[in-house]
């Protein structure tokens, strides 16, 4: 298998093409309403117009219009419902109407068929319905541009998701190998891999366009974000209205953990989907989904195609507090500050928590590879263009304004172990730094192998590409800047993707090697009392053939923290779900003389 990876695909980012600057078509929609606000009734459908077959009573008011909207003056709202994706764009505008206490709330939405990517390219309507419910907000309201609308774009019934026609980010594979080239599982055409054809930008709505902002957002803590998502956990994002940004995060991280097509072969078949499913906003007129949904499902001939993803995990938003507290019905709860929390004095930290509420924190590595990743992609901010842009992330390197106090250091880093601590005194006495020095210079190499040939940096030398094999791969050369290309945050999702080949590809040459050499692996793989999260396996079950070993240098060359019991938890869960084994991490100590002290 090993073998069989050293001819690896030119990874490339496929930037959109500044050729062609017109409109992108609109998706046929399945369904367009208007939902009003009544003072006795509460939300209700005042117009609608849908496909055979497609429900819109008892559904989209709850979906369309999540708790706490009353407080902000208008919004984006992404769902899911069924085969569909639905948008809506809220307004609450003030009026002088006793009957509707001063203020008219309504939302115009429409549905798409998912059969067009994740979200159905339902962000090319926002402009429309944005502008109609303004109009309706405002003035008298002329059901003709709603009978309009749906008229010019409904789907017809010979509509058919051109696959060639799907608007997502992507990194791109040039020349796959012969052992990809027959890959014949499901996935849907807006995976990591498709295709972004020439001459297409990235829409005004895009949720794409967030990526920088869900990295300012999060910083270091996005690392155990995506490291939940690729084990494709049930995320849940708890967040206030507006929920615009919310729902572009849900998103933008189920796009960051695409599995890149060239890792597919190497995984077990019976892996989790490539993707991670966005739920997008949720309420608690969706908990009798969730729990149903997270039952186990038989895999079973008779299951309907579209249901291949369910109990799969998933990520989603929710303005609805009593979710959160339902933590049966999540993995992992991420809680984002409060809008006003910007004007604080000092910043607040989103909150990451696993069930029973066991704070997640960012490891002393993540922290370092942010540090790096920010610089890298304000060096292709630099040279991207010379003014500066909003989504520009700040400069790490700025002495006036750190991005880290130590403070904020310690809500979202994992403190340094006792262990790092006098590892890393005993080889500064040892070797007079070093061996230290060496291995910081070794795990920077591999970061800044990430960002080869985005930014220009001498990343891209021979000497750094031996470094990560798997990785040596350029990508396209970048054409002149313009505003439209979403430079930095293709950027960002090629850098997410190689991460990814780089974690997988690593464990696949592990396991690979183990079997090669006549170790099965299999003994006390279904053991009753392995519940899958331990860590570490006895030295005695090691030797035992009861796991495959993973060693301290594996775990760096994946560019996890060698000290982080978490990292080694997520080593355990990946050779699991990947690659159906049983892992032993190894850890790092201090050894004298063949003896280890600590």
């Amino acid at each position: 298998m090993a073998a069989s990876r050293r001819g690896q695909p030119e990874l490339q980012v496929r930037l959109p093409s500044a050729q062609n600057a017109a409109i992108p078509e609109l998706p046929p929609i399945s369904a367009l309403f208007l939902i009003d606000f009544d003072v006795k009734a509460g939300y209700t459908i005042s117009w609608k117009a849908s496909g055979p077959g497609v429900e819109l009573e008892g559904v989209v008011e709850y979906k369309s219009l999540p708790s706490g909207l009353h407080t902000v003056s208008e919004d984006l709202i992404y769902f899911v419902h069924d085969g569909y994706a639905g948008l809506s764009a809220f307004v609450n505008a003030p009026v002088e109407d006793s009957e509707v206490r001063n203020a008219r709330m309504l939302a115009v939405g429409v549905l798409v068929p998912l059969s067009y990517g994740r979200l159905g390219r339902a962000w090319r309507h926002a402009e429309g319905l944005k502008t109609m419910a303004s109009t309706f907000a405002t003035s008298a309201k002329d059901i003709g541009i709603l009978e309009e609308y749906w008229q010019k774009h409904q789907a017809k019934e010979e509509s058919v998701a051109p696959v060639e026609t799907v608007e997502s980010p992507s990194i791109v594979f040039q020349q796959p190998p012969k052992q990809f080239q027959g890959h014949a599982r499901n996935r849907s055409a807006s995976d990591g891999a498709a295709l972004l054809p020439p001459g297409h930008r990235l829409s005004a709505y895009h949720p794409a366009w967030s990526l920088t902002k869900l990295l300012n957002t999060f910083g270091p803590l996005i690392f155990p974000i995506y490291r939940a998502a690729l084990l494709r956990k049930r995320i849940l994002i708890s967040c206030h209205a507006p929920v615009q940004e919310a729902c572009n995060f849900v998103y933008d991280i189920s796009i960051l953990s695409n599995i890149p097509q060239p890792i597919f072969d190497l995984l077990s078949p019976s892996s989790p989907p490539h993707r991670l499913r966005p739920l997008f906003t949720i309420g608690v007129h969706d908990i009798p989904f969730l729990v149903e949904d997270s039952k186990p499902r038989r895999n079973s001939d008779e299951s309907p195609e579209s249901d291949h993803e369910a109990g799969t995990g998933w990520i989603a938003c929710t303005t609805d507090s009593i979710l959160a507290m339902k933590d049966t019905l999540w993995d992992v709860l991420v809680t984002l500050p409060a809008p006003h929390s910007a004007k604080a004095a000092r910043r607040i930290w989103p909150k990451i928590e696993g069930s029973g509420g066991i704070p997640i924190r960012a490891s002393q590595r993540d922290l370092r590879r942010f540090r790096s990743l920010e610089a890298g992609l304000a060096r292709l901010s630099s040279q991207s263009s010379s003014g500066a842009s909003p989504t520009t992330p700040r400069d790490p390197t700025a002495t006036n304004n750190p991005f880290f106090d130590d403070a904020e250091e310690k809500e979202v880093v994992e403190p340094l172990s006792w262990t790092a601590l006098a590892y890393n005194g005993f080889m500064w006495w040892a070797s007079a730094g070093e061996q230290a020095l060496t291995e910081r210079a070794e795990e920077s190499a591999r970061d800044a192998e990430l960002l080869a040939d985005m930014a220009g940096s001498p990343s891209s030398s021979s000497a750094v590409r031996m470094e990560a094999p798997l990785l040596s791969a350029s990508v396209a050369s970048l054409p002149p800047a313009d505003p439209d290309e979403a430079r930095t945050e293709l950027a960002l999702i090629a850098y997410f993707h190689r991460l990814t080949m780089q974690v997988l590809g690593t464990l696949a040459d592990i396991v690979e090697s183990d079997e090669d050499d006549g170790e099965d692996g299999s003994r006390g793989d279904n053991d009753d009392d392995d519940d899958g999260t331990a860590a570490l396996i006895d030295d005695d079950d090691a030797a035992e053939g009861r796991g495959v070993r993973v060693s301290s240098e594996d775990v760096a060359r994946m560019g996890l923290d060698v000290w982080s019991a978490a990292d080694a938890a997520f080593v355990t869960a990946a050779v699991e779900a990947y690659f159906g084994r049983r892992a032993y991490v190894e850890g790092k100590g201090v050894e004298v003389c063949g003896v280890r002290v600590c």
